[in-house]
C-alpha cells in the first residue's frame, strides 16, 4: 500500500477512488460492513501520503467521489421514468451529486494536513473533521444524510447502538474504530491506544445485544398494501385502473385487518374532489380504518399527503409531507427553471409541490399516536425527533419505484429500519414497488413483501419500547462528545521545536 501511495498524485487519487467505491460494498443490499472497515483502516495511510493541504483535499474528494457514486448509483434511475424529459441530466446528477458530497470530504482532509502536525495527530484530527462532515451533509442545503457510514451496520447487532448514540454517534465510533486500527499501520508506537476503540466497540455490541429488551405484541394486525405499479405507468391512464382495482382487491380480502395502508400517493384522484373513489375503499374496508397515501390541493398549492380515516371511513387526519426532496418534488425558482426545460420529477409543473406545517402525530384510535413518514423523510432521524411528541408507531408511506430494482430501495428501508431503533418504536410501512414491512422496537423485519410483488401482508403490530436515550436527548450527545474529542486533540502536545 505504500508503495501505491507513493506515486504521482493523479495516481493516488485514482486508488483512492477504487476504496471509496468498494467502502460502499458495506450499505445495503450488500451489507459487507468488513468492506468499509478495511477501507477506513487505510485512510491514515492515504492522509499521511499528502505532504501539502491540497493532495490532502484531493485525495479525501477522491475516496468520497468514489464512495458517493458506487453508493448513490440508483440516482439515475428516476431520470428514465421519462426519458425524453429527464434522461439528458442522469451523469450530470450522479457526477455533481457525488462530486458535492465528496467535497466535506475533501474539506475534512485539508483540515487535518492544515491543523495536524505529527502522524498521529492528523489522523485524530481527520477522525473529528470527517464526523464533522457527516454531521454537515445531513443539514446542510436541506440535508442529503444517504450513506452516512452508520448504515454499514444495519443488519447487525452493532445497529443496536442507535437506540444510545444514534446515527451521527454511531457514525463516528466507526469512523474513531477504523481510523484508529489503521494507524497501527503509519504510527505502531502506542498500539494499545489505538487498539483501544476496537476493543471497546466490540464490548459495547455484546453489551447491547445481551440486554435488549423483549418485544411484545399490540394484538392489533395491519395490512400493507403493494400494488407494484411501475413508474412509467402508474399515472398512464391505461393502467392507472388496474393498480387501482388491485388495492381494492386487497383491501377487501378477509380477515378484516384493524388499520389498512396504501403507498404515497397510490390513491389516484385528489383527496377534495375524489368522493366516488374514497367510497370504494370505504366499502371495501368495511369497517378497517385506512391511511392513504394522496394527493391534495389548497388553491394553487398541492401537497403530497396521506391522510387517515377512521373505521367509519370519515377523514380524522391529514398529514403533509414536509421534507420535499430538490429537484424532485419541487425546483427552486421553478416557474424560471421551467422556461428552460428543468422540471420535478414527481411535481406537476412550475415550483412543484409545496411543503407541510413540519412533524406532526396523527391519533389513529386503539392502534395509537402514529407519526406518519412519507417516501424519504424517513432518512431525517433529526425530523422525528423534532415531533411535538413521542409516537406509538411510525407509519412511512413511499413511492420507491423511482430508486428502481437494485440498491436504492434497499437502502431506503434499511435507513427506516434505522429510525425505528433509534426511536424504541415499530415502524409499519407499505411501499407501491417494494420493500413493505413491518418493523419492530429493534429493527428487525417480522413480515414484508419482497421487491418487485404485488400483493399485501397482515402483520401484528408490536408494542413500543420505553423511550430511548437518543430519543430523548437527539444528537446532542454525539455532539458534546465530538467536541470533547476535537478539543482534546487541538490541545494535544505539538511537535517541539530544537533549542540550539
Amino acid at each position: 500500500m505504500n508503495r501505491l501511495l507513493a506515486g504521482p498524485l493523479w495516481s493516488r487519487m485514482a486508488l483512492t477512488v477504487l476504496l471509496g467505491a468498494i467502502a460502499a460494498f458495506g450499505l445495503a443490499p450488500f451489507g459487507a460492513w468488513w468492506a468499509t472497515l478495511a477501507v477506513l483502516i487505510l485512510i491514515p495511510s492515504i492522509l499521511v501520503s499528502a505532504t501539502t493541504r491540497r493532495q490532502a483535499f484531493g485525495l479525501g474528494w477522491a475516496l468520497g467521489l468514489g464512495y458517493f457514486a458506487h453508493a448513490l448509483l440508483w440516482i439515475v434511475e428516476p431520470f428514465f421514468v421519462d426519458p425524453e424529459r429527464h434522461a439528458w441530466m442522469a451523469p450530470f446528477a450522479l457526477i455533481f451529486l457525488s462530486g458535492g458530497l465528496a467535497l466535506f470530504w475533501g474539506a475534512a482532509f485539508w483540515v487535518a494536513q492544515w491543523r495536524g502536525g505529527s502522524s498521529a495527530r492528523r489522523v485524530w484530527l481527520l477522525i473529528c473533521t470527517l464526523s464533522v462532515a457527516e454531521f454537515a451533509r445531513a443539514y446542510v442545503f436541506t440535508g442529503f444524510p444517504w450513506a452516512a457510514l452508520a448504515q454499514i451496520w444495519f443488519d447487525t447487532d452493532a445497529a443496536l447502538l442507535l437506540a444510545w448514540v444514534g446515527p451521527h454517534g454511531l457514525a463516528l465510533v466507526t469512523v474513531t474504530v477504523g481510523l484508529a486500527a489503521g494507524l497501527l499501520l503509519v504510527d505502531p508506537r502506542r498500539a494499545l491506544w489505538n487498539a483501544a476503540p476496537s476493543v471497546g466497540f466490540a464490548v459495547a455490541i455484546f453489551a447491547v445485544a445481551a440486554t435488549a429488551p423483549q418485544v411484545t405484541g399490540t394484538g392489533q394486525t395491519v395490512r400493507l398494501i403493494q400494488p407494484n405499479a411501475p413508474q412509467h405507468q402508474k399515472w398512464d391512464p391505461a393502467f392507472t385502473p388496474t393498480f387501482y382495482e388491485r388495492q381494492i382487491e386487497y383491501t377487501a380480502a378477509l380477515p378484516r385487518p384493524d388499520l389498512i395502508v396504501w403507498p404515497e400517493t397510490a390513491v389516484p384522484v385528489w383527496l377534495e374532489t375524489g368522493g366516488p373513489a374514497l367510497d370504494r375503499i370505504v366499502a371495501a374496508a368495511d369497517g378497517a380504518a385506512l391511511a392513504l397515501g394522496i394527493r391534495r390541493s389548497e388553491g394553487s398549492r398541492i401537497f403530497n399527503s396521506m391522510v387517515y380515516l377512521d373505521p367509519q371511513g370519515r377523514i380524522a387526519g391529514v398529514y403533509d409531507k414536509h421534507h420535499l426532496v430538490p429537484f424532485g418534488e419541487y425546483v427552486p425558482f421553478g416557474d424560471l427553471m421551467a422556461r428552460v426545460g428543468i422540471y420535478g420529477f414527481a411535481a406537476n409543473s412550475g415550483q412543484g409541490f409545496s411543503s407541510g406545517p413540519g412533524p406532526e402525530l396523527v391519533s389513529m384510535g386503539a392502534l395509537g399516536d402514529a407519526l406518519p413518514l412519507i417516501c424519504y423523510e424517513a432518512v431525517f432521524p433529526q425530523d422525528i425527533n423534532g415531533a411535538n411528541a413521542r409516537p406509538e408507531f411510525l407509519l412511512q408511506v413511499t413511492n420507491d419505484a423511482w430508486f428502481g430494482a437494485r440498491s436504492g430501495p434497499y437502502q431506503h428501508l434499511a435507513q427506516a429500519r434505522m429510525r425505528a431503533i433509534e426511536q424504541g418504536v415499530p415502524l409499519m410501512r407499505a411501499a407501491n414497488t417494494g420493500v413493505s414491512a413491518m418493523v419492530d422496537p429493534l429493527g428487525r423485519i417480522t413480515a414484508s413483501l419482497a421487491l418487485g410483488q404485488a400483493g399485501y401482508v397482515d402483520a401484528e403490530l408490536p408494542a413500543p419500547l420505553q423511550p430511548t436515550l437518543y430519543a430523548r436527548t437527539g444528537d446532542l450527545m454525539a455532539l458534546v462528545v465530538l467536541a470533547l474529542l476535537t478539543l482534546a486533540v487541538a490541545a494535544s502536545q505539538r511537535p517541539k521545536t530544537r533549542r540550539k
